[in-house]
């Protein structure tokens, strides 16, 4: 009978499974089988997998504090997906989960869905396509929730979502209008509430309606059940309050966030107290109070994950209350803690490299600045600004470190035989106890080394570790890192190639090499023992010996030395209104016996710079001395008469490089040659001279040909390294020369259109009569038909003028020039022509070999 009762319910719960199976019978056993099979089943697994990826999704994401924080942390990717690819497996999942819902257990009868979980099961769609970027696929499914559900309990969050959506699709207008309506129509409660004036919050913010945006953020903080909503709701409401000015009420949001507490992420709670630190008022405020609470930050070890942005905020407190070390000291720590942050790196490298900047530490301050462009997107607008700074500091660190190693040459230079042998005496007695300390430390590393040997080899277990590492089978070694001996020998290799540099960002920059002692006197003396023997290393003779004593050769060290002075003073007071600084570079420039073409220039600037600091009677002395020892010059001359000096002055260095560049494109080579040299000699020191050396190369190049071109350029990249002009005429050595150094002839090619020329040409004794043929040439050409023809001309050499006919592509109909010609025309142009491929006419202008394109071996 048991048996018989259990096979008849088996059969009847069968049944009824059977039966509730079908999606076509408005049932309540129907309708009720699916709704709870989707929930429990499709549904509850897609929401755990939507979850799942929004945390990862939260977790990836990185907040800018810097900024105005976005309400929903959602990372926008740029990256652009196949279709069927997905940016997180588990939205996709989700997705998965929702169609299968929908495909399984939807019940549209009469045009009417039944089952009341389809709703759901289409917001699920929508979320899922939402968070995996996807945003026309789920505005859709949005949007058939609302089409399809109007009576629907989830219509509100659908019609939010939208909006959101709406928002990613820069619809911000369009979400601003449903959202309104939406808040307008319905009595929205709760987390709806939060969801939908958040939402409208941020639609406000992408249209920079600030103060919307505050109002409607403040309605969400309230109504919302999330406290991590409501503590990054009430810190943007703070940060929208300094943008506007408001500090007082800025100050009262962050009270908000902090009041919280542990019941909203610590992050929260740490930047709103930055922030309003940020607000202090220095002028009225409790300095004593407020170092406390910044020291009370520091101590507090659950603050420890946020130590970096802690630091920074001190060293802000200490940098605006006068307290530059103690500053710089805490910028130092908020870079050592290694922070994700790379925007408050770069804060932290450009605000040191503005205190160095301020204490013309010029070089110091460029490698900051290096630093600070590292750790910034590159090209954008704070990279470029920060760059431009940068790239005005190149100047001065190049031409500060010639000065400072030729100063120190020559002090050695000028110093006795017995000071230079006890200063190098000492040097050497410090290399001998260096020296011994490595040796003591290596020959104690190898003892241990050599225990370490025999522990190891009594412990079966280190030994087989040591075989997976590299080691021998059965033999015991140290990985090299923790092996003394190896680790002092490569300090030891480190020291000789480097010289001894601090650990710090750009450590292998020229201007980070070590002074081998506490005096600049010994210059590169560092670099000298790390090439010299051992012998020489610690024999005080050898660095004597090294010490110039040519007169030449000293000659020449002090020149450069007295060059880069006057270029500093130029910098310090054009580029960085730095006139002290610049006084003193022009006075040691004049105290140091310079070249005559540097003494006039310095004395003027000397004087101008005496009047922007006024210095009244150092202007007057040194504007009566240039008038009364150099009375031809230029600058006496616009002392007496500084009326008669225009805002363009035709007489400046700048008119007359335009004048010669207007020469330039007249082909008067010749000309822009002689003066350019002028003009050299006339300005010598000045900015403008790296112009003039790169506009004679040039004209010396079209004129003379690819040697004096190369010759031109190679100087100027030499003797003006360091400037724009000097750098381009690297990069024309570099990529340019070598492109063009080649003077063979190349071979037509039928098969390949190219074009030709005829050319005519003119000796010297016969230039008079080229623009009377030229004109001549022209009405001809007019007359040609089917051929598109012009003419120019072009300057081969100081004794050769050319004539150029343009617009044939075929080398036979060049050859037979005049066939194109009527029997007019043809007795007007008698002059014989040869004819030539564009290409090996660039060859012959370039190398001047023209008679070797002629002679008929070489046709």
């Amino acid at each position: 009978m048991k048996t018989s009762f259990k096979t008849i319910l088996s059969l009847l719960i069968a049944t009824i499974l059977v039966v509730s199976c079908s999606r076509k019978k408005d049932k309540f056993i129907n309708r009720n089988f699916h709704a709870v099979t989707a929930e429990f089943n499709s549904l509850y697994n897609g929401y755990n997998a939507l979850e799942e990826g929004r945390i990862s999704l939260n977790d990836a994401y990185f907040d800018n504090y810097w900024d105005v924080l976005p309400i929903e942390r959602m990372q926008i990717s740029e990256e652009v997906m196949l279709p069927g690819q997905s940016k997180n497996e588990n939205f996709s999942r989700a997705e998965e989960k929702a169609v299968k819902a929908i495909q399984k257990h939807s019940m549209n009868i009469k045009g009417k869905e039944i089952n009341p979980q389809m709703d759901e099961a289409y917001l699920l769609l929508g979320k899922a396509r939402y968070f995996d970027q996807r945003f026309v696929p789920a505005i859709e499914a949005f949007n058939y929730i609302l089409y399809k559900y109007p009576a629907s309990d989830k219509i509100n969050q659908a019609k939010v979502w939208r909006e959101k959506t709406n928002m990613r699709l820069d619809n911000n207008e369009l979400a601003i209008k449903n959202l309104k309506r939406l808040l307008k129509q319905e009595q929205l409660e709760g987390q709806d509430l939060a969801d939908a004036t958040s939402m409208l919050a941020q639609a406000y913010l992408n249209t920079k309606s600030v103060d919307s945006a505050i109002t409607q953020l403040q309605i969400a903080s309230t109504s919302t059940k999330n406290n991590d909503e409501r503590g990054r709701y009430r810190f943007i409401q703070g940060q929208l309050y300094n943008k506007l000015g408001k500090k007082d009420s800025a100050n009262l949001a962050f009270d908000k966030v902090i009041d919280l507490n542990r019941r909203t992420p610590r992050i929260y709670m740490i930047t709103a107290y930055l922030e309003k630190f940020k607000n202090f008022d220095f002028e009225n405020g409790n300095k004593l109070e407020a170092q406390e609470l910044l020291t009370k930050l520091e101590e507090n070890r659950e603050n420890r994950p946020f130590l970096d942005k802690i630091y920074h905020q001190i060293g802000e407190f200490h940098l605006n209350n006068g307290s530059d070390s103690s500053a710089m000291a805490y910028y130092n720590k908020s870079l050592r803690t290694n922070s994700p942050d790379r925007l408050l790196k770069a804060k932290n490298y450009e605000t040191i490299g503005d205190m160095f900047f301020d204490n013309s530490e010029y070089a110091t301050a460029g490698a900051y600045f290096d630093s600070t462009m590292s750790n910034l997107k590159l090209n954008s607008k704070p990279f470029r600004v920060i760059k431009r700074k940068r790239d005005n500091l190149e100047d001065v660190i190049y031409y500060e470190a010639i000065a400072k190693t030729n100063d120190s040459i020559l002090h050695l230079v000028h110093l006795p035989e017995a000071e230079r042998l006890s200063l190098f005496e000492s040097y050497v007695s410090n290399l001998k106890e260096q020296a011994e300390e490595e040796k003591e430390q290596a020959e104690a590393a190898e003892r241990n080394a050599n225990t370490g040997l025999v522990t190891a080899n009594n412990i079966p277990s280190a030994t087989n570790a040591v075989g997976a590492r590299g080691g021998l089978p059965g033999q015991a070694a140290l990985f090299y890192f923790y092996n003394p001996t190896t680790v002092a020998y490569g300090k030891n290799e480190f020291v000789k190639v480097w010289g001894n540099r601090a650990l710090e960002d750009n450590w292998r920059w020229s201007s980070k090499g070590s002074v081998a002692t506490s005096t600049n006197a010994t210059g590169s003396t560092n670099d000298l023992s790390a090439l010299a023997s051992d012998e020489e290393r610690f024999d005080p003779q050898f660095y004597i010996s090294k010490i110039p004593s040519e007169e030449k050769e000293i000659d020449s060290i002090s020149k450069e030395r007295n060059y880069a002075y006057y270029q500093l003073g130029l910098i310090y007071k054009e580029k960085f209104k730095e006139y002290q600084l610049s006084k003193s570079k022009f006075q040691n420039l004049l105290e140091s016996n310079p070249e005559e073409r540097l003494i006039l220039p310095s004395k003027y600037n000397l004087y101008k710079i005496y009047e922007l600091l006024g210095e009244n009677d150092e202007a007057s002395i040194a504007k009566a001395e240039i008038i009364k020892n150099y009375p031809e010059s230029r600058y006496a001359n616009i002392l007496e008469h500084p009326e008669l000096v225009s805002d363009k002055d035709e007489n400046s260095p700048e008119s007359l490089y335009e004048a010669l560049y207007n020469l330039h494109e007249q082909q008067k080579y010749a000309e822009v040659i002689s003066k350019s040299e002028d003009y050299i000699k006339r300005f010598d020191g000045e900015p403008i001279i790296p112009k003039l050396e790169l506009l004679k190369a040039t004209a010396n190049g079209r004129l003379n040909g690819f040697e004096a071109f190369k010759t031109g350029v190679n100087h100027l990249s030499v003797t003006y390294a360091n400037t724009n002009e000097g750098k381009q005429a690297q990069k024309i050595i570099n990529e340019v020369l070598p492109k063009i150094a080649n003077t063979d002839f190349v071979e037509a090619i039928d098969s390949v259109t190219t074009h030709y020329k005829v050319v005519f040409q003119f000796k010297d004794t016969e230039r008079n009569n080229i623009p009377t043929f030229k004109k001549e040439l022209d009405s001809v050409l007019k007359e040609v038909k089917y051929y598109r023809l012009s003419s120019s001309v072009d300057l081969y050499n100081p004794q050769t003028t050319f004539v150029l006919v343009h617009g044939i592509k075929n080398e036979a109909v060049a050859k037979t020039f005049k066939q194109l010609l009527t029997d007019k025309n043809k007795k007007k142009i008698i002059k014989p022509f040869f004819v030539i491929s564009s290409a090996n006419y660039q060859t012959i202008q370039i190398h001047k070999n023209l008679e070797a394109y002629l002679n008929p071996n070489n046709q």
